[in-house]
């Protein structure tokens, strides 16, 4: 159980964690900055596999975040730890693999909704099968792939940020509720 004092957590989640989940994570902890929730919330990131840990983030997505000032030179890839779907409030998977792989991997109903994909929360996306939201991997592709990579994420980031700043706000509203003076009573 998480208090109102407690950070909201959210991991974005790709194959390699070297280009899409990192770019998610770096994109949203500068929204949640930006927006005022940068203590409230912690975004970080894991990839399915363990085929890139230790690397940095992809030259070409480094490139993106940079051309929009957003630094990623301290980025390592790592993989998904099973714990982290108990200590995660939200696990943005960036694909359907990804999704597919998240669902499979979870061990109650719980972490199952816990996971969403990222694109779920572009508006221009409403309505879509999971199927239709996944980003692909730029990696195989040029500059180009990592431009489109950042135009889906970008869509869904203010729908996220609006999203935890509603969990937040519940929480912080029934921490009030408990600590209400007209519901503490004295048992002398």
């Amino acid at each position: 159980m998480y208090s109102a004092s407690s950070p909201y957590r959210i991991i974005t989640v790709c194959t390699g964690n070297i280009c899409r989940s990192p770019m998610a994570e770096l994109m949203l902890t500068e929204a949640f900055d930006a927006g005022g929730l940068g203590g409230a919330v912690v975004v970080d990131s894991a990839g399915t596999t363990s085929y890139e840990v230790g690397h940095p983030i992809d030259p070409r997505a480094a490139r993106v975040l940079t051309a929009n000032r957003i630094r990623s030179g301290k980025h390592i890839a790592r993989s998904w730890r099973p714990e982290w779907f108990r200590e995660r409030d939200l696990i943005l998977a960036l694909d359907v693999d990804h999704y597919g792989w998240l669902h499979e991997a979870a061990p109650d109903s719980e972490a199952l909704g816990k996971i969403r994909m990222l694109r779920s929360f572009d508006p221009s996306a409403a309505g879509r099968s999971t199927l239709d939201l996944g980003i692909e991997d730029p990696w195989y592709g040029g500059h180009d792939d990592f431009d489109i990579t950042w135009n889906l994420i970008s869509a869904a980031v203010p729908g996220i940020v609006a999203h935890a700043r509603s969990v937040i706000a519940e929480r912080q509203q029934g921490a009030g509720q408990l600590l209400d003076p007209q519901q503490v009573r004295s048992i002398s």
